[in-house]
């Protein structure tokens, strides 16, 4: 094992690192079967394949994924109607395990959260589930290219005055890993779907994770 990574006596893996980045839905908010509701039923209305509307959304930025699924004149009426359903079912959304606890007990200005979603859905989420507000917020509204671009991840690590390879990463979605990766952090995958991945190590959830920043 690295020798910034270790596991405790209680079998949970305790990482060093500057600062931590967490990507939000499915790491931090158990919101992954409701976007998938979301995007199956846009899907089929559109007459899309709604797995392959899934897969094509994972992980990136929702404008980003339209451009490869619709008209480029449609792309701006999709995504209205899909923030807004993203923002209102954000309301049944739930933290995911240990997320609540491991951010409580973090140092300020040593975290952010990046994601792909809009601002306003972030803040929305955020907002539901009870999470402690980040000092620093990436979302797809900070940058002109979106994960598996490294520059959601840069931009975050410069906000929080860390270097980026003093970074560790916790991602579910492979587009989210590929960014960390490019950006030159370490990454830790969480849950499954990234098999093959140079993650770090693969946890279940946060619930596993101890942090030293």
């Amino acid at each position: 094992m690295r020798p910034d990574v270790d596991s405790s006596a209680e079998g949970t893996l305790r990482i060093r690192a500057e600062a931590a980045l967490f990507d939000l839905d499915g790491v931090l908010v158990d919101s992954m079967p409701i976007i998938r509701e979301i995007f199956e039923g846009w899907a089929r209305s559109c007459g899309l394949d709604p797995a392959h509307v899934v897969e094509t959304v994972h992980g990136r930025p929702t404008m980003q994924a339209l451009a490869d699924l619709v008209a480029p004149a449609e792309v701006a009426a999709h995504l209205a109607y899909l923030t807004a359903e993203e923002i209102r079912r954000s309301a049944e959304m739930v933290c995911l395990r240990g997320a609540k606890e491991l951010l409580t007990g973090l140092l300020a200005g040593r975290w952010a959260v990046v994601t792909s979603g809009a601002r306003a859905v972030a803040q929305a989420r955020l907002a539901s589930t009870g999470l402690p507000w980040p000092d620093v917020l990436v979302t797809a509204d900070d940058v002109e290219r979106g994960k598996p671009a490294p520059d959601c991840y840069l931009l975050a690590a410069a906000r929080l005055s860390v270097r980026p390879a003093g970074c560790v990463v916790f991602e579910d979605a492979p587009a989210g890993v590929r960014a960390g990766l490019a950006a030159g952090m370490r990454c830790v995958g969480v849950g499954g779907g990234l098999a093959g991945l140079l993650t770090e190590t693969t946890v279940s959830s946060l619930a596993e994770i101890q942090l030293e920043l």
